[in-house]
């Protein structure tokens, strides 16, 4: 009995120690030397007051009384006796480098959508001078369930995606130190986000590099924060005719964050988005404070900025008028993006999870993407494709209009080439019940969806046909080794491609092989995506087409026969090509053809605007600097003339400038005429490089088809051995019988091309 109770005062003696030595930095002070810690309180005071949290007036002056005291020793206890009241967490480090923490004293008070700033006391016994880390689970980023998807991803519950209503970050920017000092005492800031309000538990915990974890877990603390609510601010979103519109918003505090806090987003807010998107009468919470605002509705509007100062009332109302500097669907032209997910890439750690259609549905409208087709891929297969249906979606309006069809990726003949294949009735391949089981190459799967009214393509042309030139058609040969439109060279003389997309990879790479096979007389059309958010995650429509519907009110199945008709351009959406005509031919209207009877002179003619601002925006400053295989790849400030806002339109003939002009980018439209002789039959396009492109008009002199170039037609017949050398060992042995048979029918129709063509 003597040695149990003998054992349990010891235990008691060991456990006040314990919590002595725990809570004696913030009981007593610490001794060091004053003149470090002094210029450490006069550097913590300044990025207070730069965080937008200065210490409070009375605080402030006894810390100024405190760093004015003759007495080194009273001025050290008096710093510390100031500022340890405000700190959330005492940190110690002790001689062996092992990181213990226990809960400050301050007011554990954070406030809704906004961030708080606090002390961390180190006292630092081993004199280390790493970086001090915090980190959370309540802080991990959010990648789960969207208020759209029926079904959290794998391992990620509606309990754990309420438990991380946090963000935290150690501050360690000027004018603070980016490591610890080494001194025995000093003070660091942490930053705090609440997404919610309301009472709220966070586990804390800290290292300072590697080795420094307490292997008793005293580095993590649990502190309850109280969070105060934000103000309700309400939006009033207005489109030039008054109407309500959704539109992009921006938000940022006086030190650049962004609100809300991207890493702390659900569904329908994008958390790899900066930007959110909302309409009249929907809200977001904001502390009281001072931001700055910018918002826009796609690249057909101007971005306006403003000041928004949000007060303390529960609820306030902001007005928000939206400003075009053109309107493309006035004059009959339509926007659309035909390549975004729902999923996969960017959305969610679980590439089978994703978003909803609401969700999809408001980044559309508030880019003002009249058409956007949202693609089933592989990895997201079986959960995306229960949207499909065969139509539209029932969220689509009259003026906007969303459909789910698909890409082929993640499917056997992905090697050879990912398909985007729209207005598809059915989306499984006959027979198939898994995507293992579909064909190994392209072409049977281009077929099958053009036999039941498809309009189909290669999506992200260019991968896999790297060229060095930055000027097409070039002769230099591709690998033909990746995912873009590689076999396109052989489906195409199958007639059994629509069309190639463009904008979301480099301009060169995608469009040498479309020069050359125009050059050969095949009238394969181009198309603009983005491959959202996988190879653009910004925004949907930052590639796009623009479909002419002549006075027609917006009709799905009208825009994918446009885009099959090639009554189109493409375009990063800062500059425009439109009502391009030949002569009496009309792009996109009776097969884009013009006849000639003999040679002879034609009239070229196109509207053409662009804008840019006076100067390159940040980020943008040096683009014109850049080679093309670096994003942005298709961007109107790399064609902006010397330092002005003058870019140029070229008018293109069998892939060579044969006209130029030059047009001030300050959103007015400008009508541009060429006059031009036609020696043969050739096909016809206008561009601004690299920024947008129309589809070709061909002329067809004396009923002969084109046949430009003995090098192109010499080029894709070089082409069809490098791509069967690259992809025939991909092949399932089932296919590759019928794959051969399909290559060596490319051969011989590039034979005969080139037999045809006259020489250079």
């Amino acid at each position: 009995m003597q040695t149990t109770c003998n054992r349990r005062a010891l235990w008691f003696a060991l456990a006040s120690i314990t919590v002595s030595l725990v809570m004696s930095p913030t009981a007593r002070a610490i001794d060091v030397e004053r003149q470090p810690l002094a210029a450490q309180a006069t550097r913590l005071s300044e990025a207070l007051t730069s965080l937008g949290q200065p210490l409070p007036a009375e605080t402030a002056a006894a810390l100024s009384e405190a760093l004015s005291l003759d007495n080194d020793a009273e001025a050290v206890a008096a710093i510390q006796k100031v500022l340890d009241p405000l700190s959330l967490v005492t940190v110690e480090i002790n001689p062996e480098s092992r990181v213990k923490a226990a809960a400050g004293p301050v007011p554990k008070k954070l406030v809704q959508q906004g961030w708080t700033v606090f002390l961390v006391k180190v006292v630092n016994e081993a004199g280390i001078t790493a970086p001090l880390e915090a980190a959370s689970p309540n802080a991990a980023k959010i990648v789960g369930p969207s208020s759209g998807s029926p079904d959290p991803p794998p391992g990620l519950s509606d309990a754990e995606v309420a438990n991380r209503w946090a963000d935290i970050r150690m501050f360690n920017e000027r004018p603070m130190t980016p490591t610890l000092s080494g001194l025995a005492v000093e003070y660091r800031l942490i930053q705090i986000f609440s997404r919610d309000a309301g009472k709220r538990e966070a586990r804390i915990g800290f290292d300072a590099g590697q080795g420094t974890q307490d292997l008793g877990f005293r580095s993590d603390v649990d502190i309850l924060f109280d969070a105060a609510p934000a103000t309700k601010v309400v939006f009033d979103v207005k489109d030039e005719d008054g109407s309500d519109a959704m539109a992009s918003f921006l938000i940022k505090d006086p030190l650049g964050r962004v609100y809300p806090a991207q890493s702390r987003r659900l569904a329908p807010d994008f958390f790899f988005h900066p930007q959110v998107y909302r309409t009249t009468d929907e809200h977001i919470f904001l502390p009281p404070g001072e931001y700055q605002v910018s918002w826009t509705r796609g690249p057909e509007y101007l971005t306006q900025r403003r000041t928004l100062v949000v007060g303390q009332a529960p609820e306030q109302r902001e007005r928000f008028n939206l400003t075009r500097w053109i309107h493309l669907a006035d004059r009959g032209w339509y926007s659309g993006d035909h390549h975004v997910h729902a999923a996969g890439c960017a959305h969610y750690e679980s590439p089978t999870a994703g978003v909803g259609p609401e969700d999809m549905m408001r980044h559309i409208l508030g880019e003002d993407l009249n058409v956007g087709c949202v693609l089933s891929w592989g990895p997201c297969w079986y959960h995306q494709k229960q949207f499909f249906d065969g139509g539209v979606h029932p969220l689509s309006t009259p003026d906007y209009v969303m459909r789910y069809d698909v890409e082929v990726s993640g499917f056997p003949s992905s090697h050879a080439g990912h398909l985007c294949l729209l207005r598809l009735a059915e989306d499984d391949y006959p027979g198939t019940t898994r995507i293992e089981q579909w064909p190994s190459w392209t072409l049977p799967v281009l077929q099958w969806g053009k036999e039941q009214g498809g309009v189909v393509g290669f999506s992200h042309s260019g991968w896999g046909l790297e060229i060095a030139d930055e000027k097409i058609p070039s002769l230099e040969m591709p690998r033909f080794d990746g995912i873009g439109a590689n076999e396109y060279i052989v489906d195409v003389t199958h007639d059994a491609v629509d069309f190639l997309s463009a904008v979301d990879t480099p301009i060169n790479w995608e469009l040498n092989i479309w020069y050359h096979t125009l050059n050969c007389g095949f009238r394969t059309r181009i198309s603009g995506e983005t491959d959202f958010p996988c190879i653009y995650g910004e925004r949907v429509g930052l590639g796009r087409l623009y479909v002419k519907l002549h006075d027609e009110a917006l009709d799905f199945d009208r825009y994918v026969e446009g885009i099959k008709e090639g009554r189109s351009y493409v375009t990063d959406g800062k500059s425009h090509l439109f009502d391009f005509r030949v002569g009496d031919a009309e792009l996109g209207v009776d097969g884009s053809e013009l006849t000639l009877d003999a040679p002879g002179d034609v009239t070229i003619s196109c509207r053409a605007a662009a804008m840019l601002p006076d100067t390159p925006p940040e980020g943008l400053a040096n683009v014109r600097s850049r080679p093309l295989s670096q994003k942005p790849y298709w961007e109107l400030e790399r064609a902006r003339i010397a330092e002005g806002r003058r870019v140029p339109v070229e008018v293109i003939i069998n892939g060579q400038v044969a006209g130029r002009s030059e047009i001030e980018a300050d959103g007015n439209v400008h009508d541009i005429t060429w006059q031009g002789t036609i020696s043969e039959s050739s096909w016809v396009a206008v561009r601004i490089w690299p920024s947008s492109h129309t589809n070709p008009i061909w002329v067809q002199v004396g009923e002969k088809p084109v046949r430009a170039s003995r090098d192109s037609a010499q080029w894709c017949l070089d082409a069809v051995d490098v791509c069967w050398k690259q992809k025939k060992g991909q092949y399932r042995p089932a296919d590759m019988d019928a794959a051969e048979a399909a290559y060596a029918h490319a051969r011989e129709v590039y034979q005969t091309i080139l037999s045809e063509t006259a020489a250079e």
